[in-house]
């Protein structure tokens, strides 16, 4: 079972778009018990905490997200061989910071505007190509996997690719988490 504080019901049963009365329906206890506790007006038994906390931890393990609940559809991308200069302008034009990378149907890495700036400080060259620029192929993830996965991968990568059947579906970032989660 997730650990959860008393103060946090209120905000868990909002997320998973949760009544008072559903909640306590589903847990065994009245709505205005969980009134009660949501407005701190009493301090419940551990035996009451204990059965919403397993109703809340059961309803959020069936909401959880999934890639395709994230995923950012009509995909902007560029080919290895543009150049830096007409990706910049597309970012720059769709207010992105970040462009996957591809070679014909695949995807060979991504572009970044940190990327670019490290290249351009090195060299001025103004027919630079993305190839040049561009860093690792990002994870590549299925429509189905778990929002805890996709989580831990952007801890670590910015983008994630989602795939299905060696096809591109889309790109999740760590603003599409925020804006899905927690907005």
């Amino acid at each position: 079972m997730t650990p959860y504080e008393v103060s946090d019901i209120k905000s868990i049963r909002k997320k998973l778009g949760l009544t008072q009365f559903e909640l306590a329906k589903q847990s065994g206890v009245s709505q205005s018990l969980i009134a009660k506790i949501e407005s701190n007006k009493l301090d419940p038994t551990y035996s009451n905490v204990n059965k919403i906390f397993k109703t809340l931890d059961s309803m959020q393990k069936k909401e959880s997200f999934k890639a395709k609940d994230f995923i950012h559809k009509g995909v902007i991308s560029c080919q290895e061989n543009d150049l830096v200069r007409n990706v910049i302008k597309k970012m720059k034009k769709f207010e992105i910071s970040q462009l996957p990378v591809m070679k014909g149907n695949n995807v060979v890495g991504v572009v970044s505007e940190t990327k670019i700036i490290e290249h351009l400080i090195e060299d001025l060259n103004r027919d630079l190509k993305v190839k040049d620029v561009m860093g690792e192929v990002p994870p590549i993830v299925s429509l189905n996997t778990e929002e805890s996965v996709i989580s831990t991968l952007l801890r670590f990568f910015s983008l994630i690719i989602v795939q299905d059947k060696g096809k591109l579906r889309g790109v999740i970032t760590r603003s599409d988490i925020l804006r899905k989660v927690y907005v």
